[in-house]
């Protein structure tokens, strides 16, 4: 909710240096209303039949987003992006919300492909894309620019069929998106 902005504000600000390792998008965010913005705008992409961002919540705290980017309904595919505060790494968090945004996309969305794309630098990142069973599908060179210099980025791909066979019938979750706070 909107109301949330200076949540998500507070959270970007203290985590502005870690998050600008590999986020290009963090130093446009400079102030509650920024958040504010970010936030009406992924209502709007809801709104729109286009996907969903939600906020991660952990132990009653913002701990970070996670959300597609516009689904292509026509190829019916969706990439997922991802972020955390530092302080909430290492509790599996972003591997527990990526798995169920995937499952959200096969099964209630009914697409056939997800993406993640990740800087080849960004280990900890690549380490959750792979945990998830991710086929690393090839590398695109100097694909994003970070401030100052582009970085090279793994394209990782899963379709349903292989969603399925992985996961077989556990660990589905019909939880999202009213299962989280947007």
């Amino acid at each position: 909710v909107v109301d949330d902005g200076p949540a998500l504000f507070l959270l970007v600000d203290q985590n502005r240096t870690y998050l600008r390792e590999w986020l290009p998008w963090v130093d446009a965010q400079t102030s509650v209303e920024d958040s504010r913005i970010f936030i009406l705008t992924t209502q709007q992409q809801y709104v729109s039949n286009l996907g969903f961002h939600t906020g991660v919540w952990f132990r009653g705290q913002l701990a970070g987003v996670v959300g597609y980017h516009s689904i292509d309904w026509t190829n019916k595919s969706v990439e997922i992006g991802y972020w955390l505060g530092a302080q909430f790494q290492g509790h599996g968090i972003v591997t527990k919300a990526c798995r169920r945004l995937v499952d959200y996309a096969f099964e209630e969305f009914k697409l056939n492909r997800v993406q993640i794309r990740c800087a080849t630098g960004n280990k900890k990142s690549c380490a959750i894309i792979e945990r998830l069973g991710f086929n690393r599908e090839g590398m695109t060179p100097q694909a994003e620019f970070l401030y100052d210099h582009f970085v090279d980025l793994y394209i990782y791909g899963m379709t349903a069929d292989e969603w399925r066979a992985r996961m077989g019938n556990a660990g589905r979750t019909q939880e999202l998106p009213n299962g989280g706070r947007s």
